[in-house]
């Protein structure tokens, strides 16, 4: 589960950054220009990774048995609500039949999107800090450095 949601998060983020070479490049539309055919398919990734976002982390927190797991669940609806809106944003943009630099660089400073890049790298640090704790606390359980009590607070 941990490497689907790596892989959605980083066709996302892979999308992201590809926008952003292409609104320098001032281009006054997509059609003709290699560059606009991967900006196409750059899109249509993020759109598959879109899809199903909240569920997948849902999903994956339930797996890795995070502690306090319900509290999770009231950002998952912000994460849902975000990637849907980035999501409609990106679909109008593929609708277009020439997608210039301009239009871009708007879906760039959309908030949505924005939004959703935080949403994401805020769970990445989540999910390294829970890995990373888990993993002291199995070293721990194994040492008598740490008291068991400490394991519990």
């Amino acid at each position: 589960m941990l490497t689907e949601i790596a892989e959605r998060s980083n066709a996302i983020e892979e999308c992201y950054e590809f926008m952003l070479a292409y609104a320098a490049q001032g281009l006054p539309s997509d059609v003709g220009s290699e560059s606009g055919a991967r900006l196409r398919e750059f899109l249509a990734r993020a759109v598959k990774a879109l899809s199903g976002l909240a569920e997948s982390y849902a999903e994956a927190v339930k797996q890795e048995c995070f502690e306090r797991a319900e509290r999770y669940r009231a950002f998952f609806a912000v994460l849902d609500r975000d990637a849907r809106d980035s999501l409609a944003a990106i679909e109008l943009v593929l609708a277009q039949p020439a997608i210039s630099s301009q239009l871009i660089d708007n879906l760039n400073a959309s908030i949505h999107l924005r939004a959703l890049l935080t949403d994401l790298f805020l769970m990445s640090e989540i999910f390294k800090t829970q890995r990373s704790w888990t993993q002291q606390l199995v070293a721990a359980e194994g040492s008598s450095a740490i008291a068991p009590e400490e394991l519990h607070r």
